[in-house]
């Protein structure tokens, strides 16, 4: 049976020639290079880009011993730990009994725990309500704002609370609501009866929720006017020669800009959750009394360092750090399903 031989041009021919056939029968490709999806191999990878991993490596240190090396310590949370057994933490783990599942039965059991778990998902979602929109709203009103002087001065007049520290916050609050403050002296000198917010324990949850606007708005602005630099003025005139008003280009272009920002910073809040502020409660929890102000972080100081019943809070802690990861996790999954990023891809 005889074959037909197309000719090949003589360009075509010697490029033919000169190209290396690859492991596997690929053509052109070259060895070790590149993977089979078509991206970077990980000794090229590691080549290329081993001065940052040389710059990260301090980082990475400080993270494994300082946030991972301690993970080992919730082993008390399985023991009737007693830290005077050894001048060494370590030996004192070692040479503790065992008490199995026992710290977790009696947290279970424990009406402390479940009144803190109350007050700390009654905070969460009060905080996520009033607090979260609060900088996305300022952030628009300042984008808004022609003038860039008097956007730089309201963006850090916001912002420099984000610098004091909690104790500062709760003595400015004490001068403003406290029963001697300013608010009670205007009160009593046109004849009404003074009032003290910080010692009610009614309208605590509302106070913290003010503390934090007060505190950490700025900082909330300051992420959501970064996100809005990368959105193009070009879309705002294709909206304005549209039609568009202000507010139908706000919800059109400037919103759908900032929603992976919005995913984001809600998921990793939704993760922090069972954190509500430690200091800023602790600070106050005398004054309200533990009813009010109990949540899981002091429930977990007061147990472990005061009473000093470290397996008891160890499992707490423990409790709380699974409950946090999972809310993570659903959370992250979530904004999967609304086609956003979250914390990490798929």
């Amino acid at each position: 049976m005889s074959h037909s031989t197309v000719p090949r041009s003589g360009a075509e021919a010697d490029t033919t020639a000169r190209t290396p056939a690859a492991p596997g029968g690929a053509t052109g490709t070259r060895d070790g290079q590149r993977r089979r999806g078509g991206g970077l191999s990980l000794r090229i990878r590691f080549r290329r880009d081993r001065v940052l991993l040389l710059m990260t490596l301090p980082a990475l240190v400080l993270v494994l011993l300082f946030h991972y090396t301690p993970i080992l310590g919730n082993v008390v949370a399985f023991q009737d730990y007693d830290p005077y057994t050894s001048d060494n933490g370590v030996v004192s783990i070692l040479h503790s009994p065992w008490v199995g599942l026992e710290n977790f039965r009696s947290i279970f059991a424990d009406s402390a725990f479940w009144n803190a778990v109350k007050n700390t998902l009654v905070l969460f979602l009060l905080q996520l309500v009033l607090y979260f929109p609060l900088p996305i709203l300022l952030a628009l009103l300042i984008n808004s704002v022609v003038r860039p002087r008097v956007r730089a001065v309201a963006q850090a007049v916001l912002y420099l609370p984000h610098f004091f520290s909690w104790v500062l916050v709760i003595a400015v609050f004490q001068q403003l609501l406290g029963g001697a403050g300013l608010l009670s002296q205007l009160l009593r000198q046109h004849g009404y009866d003074g009032l003290d917010v910080m010692t009610d324990p009614s309208t605590f949850k509302f106070l913290v929720t003010a503390q934090s606007v007060w505190k950490d708005a700025g900082w909330g602005i300051i992420v959501f006017l970064a996100a809005l630099t990368s959105v193009s003025p070009d879309l705002y005139e294709a909206a304005a020669m549209d039609g568009a008003g202000r507010w139908r280009r706000i919800w059109h272009v400037t919103l759908p800009a900032l929603r992976p920002v919005i995913a984001l910073l809600l998921v990793l809040r939704v993760g922090d959750a069972l954190t509500v502020g430690f200091e800023q409660i602790l600070l106050q929890r005398d004054a309200v009394g533990p009813g009010a102000a109990e949540v899981l972080d002091t429930f977990v100081w007061w147990n472990g360092v005061r009473n000093q019943d470290f397996g008891y809070a160890a499992a707490a802690g423990l409790i709380k750090g699974v409950v946090s990861l999972g809310l993570v996790l659903a959370a992250n999954k979530v904004a999967h399903l609304m086609g956003e990023q979250g914390v990490y891809r798929k």
